[in-house]
């Protein structure tokens, strides 16, 4: 490798494509009852579906941003052995996880004078931060250097595009982003949001539709007017344990844009204390965010 890739956890990614694109994963953590979890342990595999029941059942989940702790000694993990590092981190508008690693590589890096250490703000969140970092591997991959494929996305952030929906606007109403008023009204007139992640890399509502299946369609036509080359396109998904709706949506991209693959992944724990079950996302390279 010609430099290390670091990311957080709210990057999504399959436990497989973590090996798969040879990166360290900085875990960001969830409290439930006092208790407090990493969000992502190397090696382990997490029961989802337990989660999400405690999600349906209301139970409060606090979250809170990666340590300066746990950043660093990923950091120095790789500095020690002579690599340099491209971090990607949690759109800095949703997370305070961000100016953490900034303030981490800003004191560590004197250590380092024979170091490079480069911090690219995705902007993005769950698996929209996961795209970035996989076209980071690709570039290394390629064999561009550090700066090159920094610059690669720095230049091309806004056009990593994140599109959500959600079943559930009580989530959305909890975490502040929704009027407990027009939750109360969306929910009897079963109205469902349509989101994105926007230029500064926060979460919002770009509209609503009357429905679930709607709502999925909506995501999947915005996808066919912005998305670029989407034939020659690896396309990622999450969801808020609706496997199912996402294997059909998956199914009808793959119908209408041909794309070359798309991967399915669960929302993170700390993602979807915020966002709860039910939520579906896409994330794709388009003209636009």
């Amino acid at each position: 490798m010609s430099f290390s890739i670091i990311t957080d956890s709210c990057a999504n990614l399959l436990g497989t494509q973590i090996k798969e694109y040879d990166i360290r994963i900085v875990p960001l953590t969830y409290s439930i009852d006092g208790t407090e979890y990493l969000g992502y342990v190397e090696g382990e595999e997490f029961d989802y579906k337990e989660y999400y029941d405690m999600l349906r059942a209301k139970v409060h989940v606090k979250t809170s941003l990666a340590s300066y702790e746990r950043v660093e000694a990923a950091l120095k993990a790789e500095l020690d052995k002579g690599n340099d590092v491209l971090y990607l981190s949690f759109s800095s508008a949703l997370s305070g996880s961000c100016q953490v690693a900034r303030n981490c590589i800003e004191d560590i890096k004197d250590s380092y004078p024979d170091r490079k250490i480069i911090l690219v703000d995705t902007l993005q969140a769950s698996m929209g931060q996961g795209l970035m970092v996989k076209y980071a591997v690709d570039k290394r991959n390629a064999g561009l250097s550090l700066e090159e494929t920094a610059k690669f996305l720095e230049d091309n952030k806004l056009n990593f595009v994140s599109l959500f929906t959600v079943d559930d606007l009580f989530f959305l109403k909890r975490g502040g982003r929704l009027s407990g008023a027009v939750a109360v009204v969306g929910t009897i007139l079963n109205i469902k949001p349509l989101l994105h992640v926007d230029n500064e890399g926060r979460l919002v509502s770009t509209g609503t539709v009357r429905g679930r299946a709607k709502s999925v369609d909506a995501l999947i036509a915005r996808m066919g007017e912005t998305g670029i080359d989407l034939e020659n396109q690896d396309i990622f998904m999450v969801h808020g344990d609706c496997l199912e709706e996402a294997e059909a949506a998956a199914q009808k991209i793959k119908k209408l844009y041909k794309v070359k693959s798309v991967t399915i992944n669960y929302v993170d724990q700390v993602i979807s204390s915020h966002s709860g079950p039910g939520t579906l996302a896409i994330f794709y390279m388009g003209t636009e965010r």
